[in-house]
């Protein structure tokens, strides 16, 4: 009789060199992240030794007393050159084996548990993340939801073998009216330029969806290159801006889309100045504005560089009862070289915030820089606050919302940092 137990794991012979086909040991101290749920190895921790497979084959890594230790795809244009599928040696994870379908179900069901809905699968919120691949099974994968579209994006090509089974799943599952993806492909050479999201299923989109959050109305585009033009994950933050909005003259830099001045003029703030480089991302705040039944003319806006508005600002005496400092990792200025690093110069920018800021006067700080820790935003603002000779309080602080889950291995995925400071 033919026996359904899985085949044991080859394990080296005595004296024999450990580098079987599909097997990679790894160092101690890259084993333990892993055995604790970190889902990337990168390609130095292999040392001297080449991965042969080619991009998507699965292969198994090995602890340094030869046991199993995880199961992984390879990605051979990535500096993470495996990302991790299973730590359990007998659970299938070829592609068409149903145990991403399976993942993605059960990520919903989860959204549908601590977010609510009309029904299993459809949480209430517009825009919401579905399916968090490196904390949910599928690393170098990400589902957003807008409204009655689907967009994933693929960030390692060592995952698209998954790519049916996972439309597959999402079509099974929500049934939404399309799927769009996007390729943000990162080679070893560097970053490549954006691509617009295609349709890879179901219906065309319109040019615009809208979503709604807390009573307002914002405009998508699930093509656009660069982003949608809301960010699900900033939802706690835009809650705390609006929840201390009334009767205040808001500031906010880096403004985009408008999003953070949208909740703040509608939950009462007297006046909204919203700074930005780029004169469309005005006109989609414009528009936002407009979809939440707002007065566009009752938002000044500024294009151009945050800092150079600020040291005006400053200048003039322009005061500001909060201010709301979102910065991109990388923001260009109009200047030819000006360019803003999070890394670098987020303690000035604290400093100028902190310089038009009332006494009493709101910061709203925040950074998704995945190369930051909370204590370096911290540090930030407590520079900023030595710089401007001014003293601050942290009074609150926001992570990502449920629909954000992050493994407890994998401290890169707990990327958001957004505080509240009270300049005193």
């Amino acid at each position: 009789m033919k026996s359904n137990r899985p085949a044991p794991v080859p394990r080296a012979r005595a004296g024999e060199p450990f580098a079987r086909q599909g097997q990679y040991r790894l160092p101690e101290d890259v084993a333990r992240r892993v055995h604790f749920g970190h889902p990337w190895v990168f390609r130095d921790a292999f040392g001297s030794r080449t991965i042969s497979e080619p991009t998507g084959a699965v292969v198994d890594l090995m602890a340094g007393n030869r046991e199993f230790l995880a199961r992984g795809f390879v990605d051979q244009e990535h500096a993470i050159a495996v990302r991790i599928l299973s730590r359990n040696a007998t659970e299938p994870v070829h592609p068409g084996a149903g145990t991403i379908a399976a993942r993605f179900a059960r990520a919903v069901q989860l959204r549908g548990l601590l977010l609510g809905g009309d029904r299993p699968g459809d949480p209430r919120p517009g825009a919401l993340r579905l399916f968090s691949g490196e904390s949910e099974g599928l690393p170098g994968v990400n589902v957003d939801r807008y409204g009655d579209f689907v967009v994933v994006q693929w960030f390692s090509s060592g995952a698209l073998p998954w790519r049916d089974e996972l439309y597959q799943a999402i079509n099974t599952t929500l049934k939404p009216r399309g799927i769009y993806e996007q390729q943000r492909l990162r080679p070893l050479a560097g970053q490549a330029p954006p691509e617009p999201a295609v349709r890879a299923t179901g219906e065309e989109a319109p040019m615009e969806i809208v979503v709604e959050e807390a009573g307002c109305r914002f405009g998508i585009d699930v093509t656009a290159p660069l982003g949608v033009g809301f960010f699900p994950d900033l939802r706690h933050g835009r809650d705390a801006v609006a929840a201390r909005a009334p009767g205040r003259r808001v500031c906010n830099l880096f403004s985009y889309t408008g999003a953070f001045s949208v909740r703040a003029a509608k939950a009462g703030a007297t006046e909204i100045v919203a700074v930005d480089t780029a004169a469309k991302a005005h006109a989609r705040a414009r528009r936002n504005y407009e979809l939440s039944g707002l007065d566009p003319a009752r938002m000044e806006q500024v294009t151009g560089d945050a800092r150079k508005a600020l040291e005006k600002f400053a200048s003039r005496g322009r005061r500001f009862d909060l201010v709301v400092c979102d910065p991109p990792t990388f923001a260009h200025g109009q200047a030819a070289g000006n360019t803003f690093s999070v890394a670098r110069d987020l303690g000035e920018l604290a400093a100028a915030c902190l310089a038009v800021l009332e006494p009493n006067g709101l910061l709203a700080f925040s950074s998704n820089s995945t190369r930051l820790a909370a204590a370096d935003v911290d540090r930030a603002v407590a520079e900023g606050a030595a710089l401007s000779r001014t003293e601050v309080r942290i009074v609150e602080r926001c992570g990502l919302p449920s629909d954000h889950p992050v493994a407890p291995g994998f401290p890169e995925g707990n990327y958001l940092k957004f505080v509240l400071a009270v300049r005193l």
